[in-house]
């Protein structure tokens, strides 16, 4: 048996880590915003900016996102997520990407997003 690389942690509570690295990977925890009282273009904006904060403790960014996972409480935020996350992404490095309507732990909660990216 060969030794495998390791996983690295961060952030690790008892129930979740906000991100591991494995393999040249980063894989982020949902991220959800702190400020529950802005709007979708708000709680979106802070997301984003929680999701470049751990991608540059990853030694990455943006730019090397292989999929996003978006999870919305309500699809009349559709059109105000993509605003903010339109105004975020650079051009011509958009990944592939899902959103669905979901229930969210928290029902202040307008917005979560999971993040895969190559460090």
């Amino acid at each position: 048996m060969t030794a495998s690389s390791p996983v690295e942690r961060f952030d690790v509570g008892p129930r979740m880590s906000e991100m591991a690295v494995h393999n040249g990977v980063a894989y982020l925890a949902g991220q959800v915003p702190e400020d529950t009282s802005a709007d979708i273009v708000g709680q979106t904006a802070q997301v984003l900016a929680a999701i470049d904060k751990l991608l540059a403790r990853a030694g990455t960014d943006k730019t090397r996102i292989l999929r996003a996972e978006i999870f919305l409480a309500d699809r009349a935020d559709f059109a105000g997520m993509n605003t903010a996350w339109e105004a975020w992404v650079p051009a011509g490095h958009t990944p592939p990407r899902a959103t669905v309507i979901a229930g969210l732990a928290r029902p202040e909660w307008k917005v979560e997003m999971l993040i895969t990216a190559a460090v």
